[in-house]
């Protein structure tokens, strides 16, 4: 079924390309929510930002490369790893949104605060843990916030760039 779904694909180079395209389109849709629906993203929603570009700038790179199978599965593996990734830092933002309010953190400083005053490691900590800010349900479709979207995208261009390599150049 799976070689039946991947043969009505286009070839390998363009699927790269398309997921390229999917990327810049979930990150154009994040500045349109922060500049014109004036919705500030929390530093978690700065986290999956830097991972869609990352994984957006690997599937260009691969679409531009053009691997042969061997090529194919090792951007596949490094493109999933990248999506799991993101798709961790999601589950953890959709997880601080479904908290009961009394035990969501407070609020704390910017993204560019917390990474000009701390090291880099505690940095990620201390934005891994969340704040106030990141339980906003502000943005809802069909029952999904922002950040349980973002977690659907990583899996999906996950699974595809793990699925790639199978398919003919």
């Amino acid at each position: 079924m799976i070689n039946t779904l991947l043969g009505i694909l286009p070839k390998r180079r363009w699927v790269y390309l398309a997921a390229a395209a999917v990327c810049a389109g979930l990150i154009g849709f994040a500045l349109y929510l922060q500049y014109y629906k004036y919705q500030e993203p929390c530093p978690l929603c700065m986290l999956q930002r830097v991972v869609i570009i990352l994984m957006g700038i690997l599937f260009f790179i691969a679409g531009v490369h053009n691997p042969g199978r061997h090529g194919a599965r090792v951007y596949g593996w490094i493109i999933t790893l990248t999506g799991l990734l993101g798709a961790g830092i999601a589950a953890r933002h959709v997880w601080i949104q479904y908290l009961p309010p009394e035990q969501v953190p407070v609020c704390g400083p910017g993204l560019d605060y917390i990474l000009q005053t701390m090291p880099f490691g505690s940095a990620i900590l201390q934005v891994l843990h969340g704040s106030g800010e990141c339980a906003d349900k502000s943005w809802m479709f069909l029952g999904l916030t922002i950040p349980g979207w973002t977690f659907l995208f990583f899996l999906f261009l996950s699974v595809l760039a793990l699925l790639l390599p199978r398919k003919s150049s």
